[in-house]
């Protein structure tokens, strides 16, 4: 395993910074303890051992490489574009998740941290760092908003079953936003125990980029598999947008290929006419947010606005910069579909290929189900499938019930 050089023009300065986002804005008393993971990873990405470790948990124990499946029935439906789903879905937990996860446990262990601590929306991350926690022998504390608990109770049991601590969040609009603010207000006031598990790519440096470099095992992957299967490239790549993880662990390995579009996806959630949505790639405005200058959803006095989406780990107000930078540079374009779209991808999916997508992924499905009949036959889509619809099914059974 190896990470692109830091000189990449996609890539972060020494600062955190991806030109005018990112970087770390924090309060004096959490500036040592950031700094800290900043160094440990450093050292740790160059490391062998460490590495070594990692990659040997990935494939022995997560099951990687997961499959770059092509979805010859979707395509048939379809018409246009021969669509390719990399099955991050098929990782032990369910999600991509697990990818970071389990390396951000593993430098915990390294730090001398005896506890891990971090925030989840639709629970996939929070399953998944319970996990890599009971693994490697930490304790894990989750928080989670009273709104996503409800939402997503089957993940909320798995997370216990593991031996995590649930810790309902109340506050504001009582999703993941608040839920990231509960966790490092508890975080701040023992850094000398907690490693903070962010899941995603957002945060202080060096967070955006160590969990797109954990990430980055998917497009590594999906690289090879498309030069197999197709011996080209792909000609348009696709994912969902929230914090951003799913979307850089795949755009990141094609991000100097010029000839593969890349297109992320954002939460319309009910329209992008009113504030019920997420879209904060398209409709955001610089700010500041959990430690980061990024895109932001705000009010008109600069504070964080409600946001919504179909899928609660899309439902945040705020965007890795990474995903900023390459929208500034022209390197990627960022579209939105409603929760409507959303829902119809989620079912086309599970009756067309037997696969039952997370509402996260089916945001990314949505727009591929848009795009691939205006391509050419011989056209390539890879859409990511960034996680299973287990925990979606009696959400989307009392939607579909409302309908």
């Amino acid at each position: 395993m190896s990470y692109s050089s830091p000189t990449s023009p996609y890539r972060a300065d020494a600062n955190g910074f991806f030109g005018e986002f990112g970087g770390a804005a924090l309060p004096p008393f959490l500036v040592e303890p950031i700094a800290e993971v900043a160094t440990a990873y450093a050292e740790a990405s160059q490391d062998p051992d460490f590495l070594e470790e990692l990659q040997a948990l990935l494939s022995k124990y997560v099951g990687r490489p997961s499959l770059l499946y092509f979805a010859e029935n979707l395509t048939r439906q379809l018409g246009g574009a021969r669509v390719y789903l990399k099955r991050e879905d098929l990782n032990h937990t369910g999600a991509h998740k697990i990818n970071h996860c389990l390396g951000e446990a593993l430098l915990a262990k390294r730090m001398g941290k005896t506890k891990v601590i971090a925030e989840t929306g639709a629970g996939q991350h929070g399953v998944a760092l319970a996990t890599a926690a009971a693994l490697v022998g930490l304790e894990c504390e989750i928080h989670m908003g009273e709104i996503d608990i409800a939402k997503q109770h089957p993940n909320v049991v798995r997370m216990e079953l593991l031996g995590a601590k649930v810790i309902p969040v109340s506050a504001g609009g009582r999703s993941l936003k608040e839920a990231v603010d509960s966790a490092f207000a508890v975080y701040a006031g023992a850094p000398e125990e907690y490693f903070f598990a962010i899941g995603s790519v957002v945060g202080p440096h060096p967070y955006p980029s160590m969990v797109r470099d954990f990430q980055s095992v998917v497009g590594r992957e999906a690289r090879a598999q498309i030069l197999e299967a197709e011996g080209r490239l792909p000609d348009v790549l696709v994912a969902a947008v929230g914090g951003g993880s799913n979307a850089m662990g795949l755009f990141d390995a094609f991000l100097t290929d010029e000839s593969v579009r890349i297109v992320g996806v954002e939460p319309g959630g009910e329209g992008l006419h009113g504030t019920r949505h997420a879209a904060t790639m398209t409709l955001g405005t610089p700010g500041t947010l959990h430690g980061m200058h990024t895109r932001v959803l705000q009010d008109s006095d600069g504070e964080p606005a409600p946001v919504h989406s179909i899928a609660s780990g899309l439902d945040y107000p705020g965007v890795g910069p990474q995903h900023v930078r390459l929208a500034e540079l022209g390197r990627a374009q960022y579209v939105s579909v409603t929760d409507a779209e959303t829902l119809a991808a989620f079912r086309t999916l599970s009756r067309v290929e037997g696969i039952i997508p997370a509402l996260e992924s089916s945001h990314a499905l949505a727009h591929v189900m848009q795009l691939a009949p205006t391509l050419p036959a011989d056209a390539i889509v890879i859409a990511n499938l960034s996680g299973r619809g287990d925990k979606d099914v009696d959400y989307v059974a009392e939607l579909i019930h409302g309908e």
